[in-house]
């Protein structure tokens, strides 16, 4: 209808840079580090940050250039979302990917950017940043397979 939000009008392949930006709820689960397991395929998340993840502000320090500094940093596209399994299930790109609302703490929705971090589905406070460890395969003692459930009560 006219009189609702962008997202519940417009598919994610109609939206405007401004509105795609703007789904991003700041829980910072996108910008954990993760390991496939070999044999199954299995995408395992720990909660070792990347190095350009800011943990107080739950964002990329330098989110328009990381590719340069990241250059396995995924850009989420509205033509990708459902290949990416390891996708939290709170996340606002998946959630409507698959035909969900977004969730009452986010941001757009609450008005409130903090409601996200009340709410327990962001990271804040919760990582540890992988330029602290020694090795990248350290990052493993961080599993936190959890990590893709659904986060935040609806």
């Amino acid at each position: 209808m006219a009189g609702d939000p962008f997202w519940r009008r417009k598919r994610l392949d109609q939206m405007t840079a401004a509105e795609w930006e703007s789904l991003c709820d700041g829980c910072g689960l996108c910008c954990l580090v993760r390991f496939e397991e070999e044999d199954t395929g299995e995408v395992v998340p720990t909660r070792v940050h990347c190095k350009l993840y800011d943990p107080e502000a739950c964002r990329c320090s330098d989110y328009a250039d990381r590719r340069r500094h990241v250059p396995d940093c995924v850009k989420l596209t509205p033509g990708n979302i459902a290949a990416l399994p390891w996708m939290p299930k709170s996340c606002a790109y998946r959630r409507l990917a698959e035909g969900r609302d977004l969730a009452w703490w986010h941001p757009l929705v609450s008005g409130d950017p903090e409601s996200v971090h009340r709410a327990g589905v962001s990271v804040r406070g919760q990582t540890v940043s992988e330029k602290a460890l020694s090795d990248p395969e350290d990052a493993l003692d961080f599993a936190a397979p959890d990590l893709i459930a659904e986060r935040g009560r609806d």
